[in-house]
């Protein structure tokens, strides 16, 4: 099977304040790196805000012990929504965002001593391996996993974003849309029967697939990024919800899940092959800030928004006009770490 896809580059968060969380991440999550600060119009985005263009202020923040970044997104213009249910485990959409860590026991440890968070009590899963969930002051959810590829060393507790948690209403076809298009196509355990479903510890019957990509060692930021995990979850004894319905793109919540991408006329071409289209597609670079790239957009099955970025620029110290041009170099080609660990000259303040 060919590969397109170095790791998971971000997940996007809508949220109400961007500057707090910005912040609030960086100290909690270790998400300390300010990749970019942008304000525009999405006007690419229309698709998914209603047919409007709305501005909005994008932030990309990295922990660089290894993993992918969060991409905090705030509406300018307008007020974004809540989910006027919570969210439930199983229902359609991303409910959780993965966080890996090297020493889980002691991330639960320092988590449960944060007033503002909820947690859960750690558990096992259904390989066997201890996790833990967190719940932020945002109602945002994060599932605290094993990890195992890390780029560098660090006393941070927790490292990158690995995977995600999404829910599905046909679990073969979802199977079928995130192991062709993204090369996630070890099944690590395929479980049906009662099982907890976060914070709350609400048990129904579930059918769960853990879906996984081992580093493939190609890309600019690949041996940053890591392997991937996607949970999907099909619930079974009742009908799912729509986490974004009646919502828009960039209202509070999971907005998306974004992919590395490094040559993306190749995926798109293999996308089409395999019956999947890109909903939205700059085709040029587009301008964030001082970084730039291509960026497309796909729906899984059930229009969960799956984002996918070939990067051509990355700032390195916007203030002295330091840039990584990846144009001129092979997109397959890794970073020497050295470039890579230069990042963290930009720091969140």
């Amino acid at each position: 099977m060919h590969d397109y896809i170095s790791g998971i580059q971000q997940i996007g968060i809508g949220v109400k304040d961007a500057s707090k969380c910005l912040h609030d991440y960086s100290r909690l999550f270790g998400m300390d790196t300010l990749v970019f600060d942008d304000v525009s119009e999405a006007s690419l985005m229309t698709r998914y805000t209603g047919g409007q263009v709305y501005k909005r202020q994008a932030l990309l923040s990295l922990n660089l012990k290894g993993g992918g970044g969060f991409e905090i997104w705030q509406f300018q213009n307008r007020t974004p929504t809540e989910s006027i249910n919570k969210p439930e485990y199983g229902d359609l959409g991303i409910y959780a965002a993965k966080l890996k860590c090297s020493n889980i026991e002691q991330a639960y440890n320092q988590f449960s001593q944060v007033q503002s968070l909820q947690i859960s009590s750690l558990k096992k899963d259904e390989k066997g391996d201890d996790h833990f969930w967190v719940k932020d002051d945002n109602e945002n959810l994060f599932n605290v996993v094993t990890g195992n590829h890390w780029f560098q060393k660090s006393k941070k507790i927790v490292g990158g974003v690995t995977g995600a948690v999404i829910g599905v209403s046909d679990m073969d076809k979802a199977i079928a849309f995130y192991a062709s298009l993204l090369n996630t196509d070890d099944v690590v355990y395929d479980f049906t029967g009662v099982a907890d479903s976060g914070v709350e510890d609400e048990k129904r019957t579930y059918r769960k697939v853990l879906l996984q990509k081992h580093p493939c060692g190609k890309g600019a930021f690949g041996k940053l990024l890591g392997s991937i995990e996607i949970e999907l979850v099909q619930c079974l004894d009742r009908e799912p919800g729509k986490i974004y319905g009646n919502r828009f793109w960039g209202d509070c919540g999971f907005i998306h899940l974004c992919f590395d991408v490094f040559d993306m006329c190749a995926l798109k071409k293999h996308a089409e092959q395999q019956g999947y289209a890109f909903t939205v597609d700059s085709i040029n670079s587009f301008e964030m800030d001082n970084a730039s790239g291509r960026f497309c957009y796909m729906e899984d099955p059930d229009g969960t928004l799956i984002e996918l970025v070939e990067t051509h620029k990355v700032p390195i110290f916007k203030k002295l006009g330091l840039y990584l041009n990846l144009k001129k170099r092979n997109l397959e080609k890794p970073l020497p770490d050295w470039m890579i660990k230069m990042l963290a000259l930009s720091k969140v303040k």
